[in-house]
């Protein structure tokens, strides 16, 4: 967070540990995680307050909206790097510019290709134990 005069405050939630005979006589200690290490973090009331917004406005749907229209230009964006738009070819601005123009289209006429015949655009992601259990089959 910045403060009034533009410097950066760090707020870090406070840590409350607590030992294992603590929990034992909790009735909700069904409730929690099996890990050995037992803390609660809480974080300073306005930041909490902030999490909890960010969090009900996830929920909106104006919001999710906006959401899948990111995931689709981060897909797009993926394809472009994955084809070799990372790094311009060229020095100056129109040359790049150029550059871009043509891997658009390039990229655009790869999608009609893909919507034409039907084939997915990207490859299907098989799991480390799909592969392994595919392995032990064969």
């Amino acid at each position: 967070m910045l403060a009034g005069n533009g410097v950066r405050v760090i707020k870090t939630p406070v840590r409350s540990p607590f030992s294992a005979s603590d929990c034992g006589p909790c009735p909700a200690r069904g409730l929690c995680t099996a890990g050995k290490r037992r803390q609660l973090s809480l974080l300073p009331r306005d930041l909490a307050k902030a999490q909890a917004a960010a969090r009900t406005a996830e929920k909106t749907i104006p919001f999710q909206a906006d959401y899948a229209r990111r995931a689709g230009v981060e897909g797009t964006m993926h394809q472009a790097a994955s084809h070799g738009a990372r790094r311009a070819r060229y020095r100056g601005l129109p040359k790049t510019r150029l550059d871009h123009v043509y891997m658009a289209c390039a990229l655009n006429l790869l999608r009609l290709e893909a919507f034409w015949t039907g084939t997915p655009l990207d490859r299907q992601r098989t799991s480390h134990l799909a592969r392994l259990e595919l392995g032990l089959a064969a």
